[in-house]
């Protein structure tokens, strides 16, 4: 079997140089790959020569240089990628947000705070659908809710002593750990 070799005119190949040279400034680097490889195979490189060029499959560079035959630049282009269907509807969200909204208390729960360990139990019970805690703050920003993180806060320390603690005492603590250890910078 013959290696396939693109014959690209002169301008066409600068063209595609200077797109290269575009979407790696642009973060495009999957693009950029795929141009290179074209590239590459104009200049005389067989498929198996640009897989360990590029790291990549040589059924991945055939692939993309078949396509660039048949459609040309824009199949090497990103496409919109779809990724896993939701698997909670529209309405199903929408209830979600007001069980939500009611708190977890009203819920059953005995904390007045919301955890992505307790919505994801609050889906498994009401939709019959399992996320995971981590995947569930996903869903929460959909719905435009935020995360907060609580700051553990002393609620009888004094100001005045936490700043002279974090700008002198620590330091010298620090300093004096430092100098025990015979650590030097």
């Amino acid at each position: 079997m013959r290696a396939r070799i693109l014959k690209l005119h002169y301008k066409v190949a600068k063209k595609l140089l200077q797109l290269k040279s575009y979407a790696e400034k642009d973060g495009a680097y999957r693009v950029a790959k795929r141009l290179h490889a074209i590239l590459l195979n104009h200049g005389g490189r067989t498929s198996g020569d640009i897989s360990k060029l590029l790291q990549v499959d040589r059924s991945r560079v055939k692939t993309w240089l078949r396509k660039y035959e048949q459609l040309g630049y824009e199949s090497v282009l990103e496409g919109q990628r779809t990724g896993r269907p939701p698997q909670l509807s529209e309405k199903q969200k929408s209830n979600l947000g007001d069980i939500i909204d009611s708190g977890p208390i009203a819920y059953g729960f005995l904390s007045g705070v919301w955890s992505s360990i307790m919505i994801a139990r609050v889906i498994e019970e009401e939709f019959r659908v399992s996320y995971h805690p981590g995947h569930v703050r996903k869903v929460l920003y959909s719905l435009d809710f935020s995360l907060q993180r609580p700051k553990r806060h002393l609620a009888k320390a004094d100001p005045n002593k936490q700043n002279r603690w974090t700008r002198y005492t620590y330091p010298t603590i620090k300093k004096s750990v430092v100098i025990a250890r015979g650590i030097t910078f």
